[in-house]
């Protein structure tokens, strides 16, 4: 579990990844930001790196100007969709529950 937490952890990993995940097709690294808005570009591409070297994520590089990069989950990636689906609703469903406990704390 503690392998797993390090995967996802940060603010940002899973609304990236779920994201990427919803979208199965290859993304450019401003569409995703937008996507996933507000995050910075900093920390946008410091979780890219991130996912890519753990082969979650694919980058791929065109030899173009300006230079054009798209992203891509890869099938590896692709089997956390269900994992993360379940997380979702599991917010979903209690969050009523930890606002009413963050209250009373």
């Amino acid at each position: 579990m503690v392998r797993f937490v390090d995967l996802v952890s940060g603010k940002w990993a899973i609304p990236i990844l779920y994201r990427l995940i919803l979208i199965d097709a290859p993304v450019r690294f401003g569409e995703l930001q937008r996507a996933v808005a507000p995050i910075t570009q900093k920390e946008l591409t410091r979780q890219l790196r991130a996912f890519e070297q753990r082969g979650l994520v694919h980058r791929k590089v065109y030899a173009e100007v300006p230079p054009r990069v798209e992203y891509h989950v890869t099938p590896l990636g692709k089997t956390l969709r269900k994992p993360l689906a379940s997380l979702a609703a599991w917010m979903e469903t209690h969050a009523g529950d930890l606002e009413d406990a963050k209250d009373t704390a």
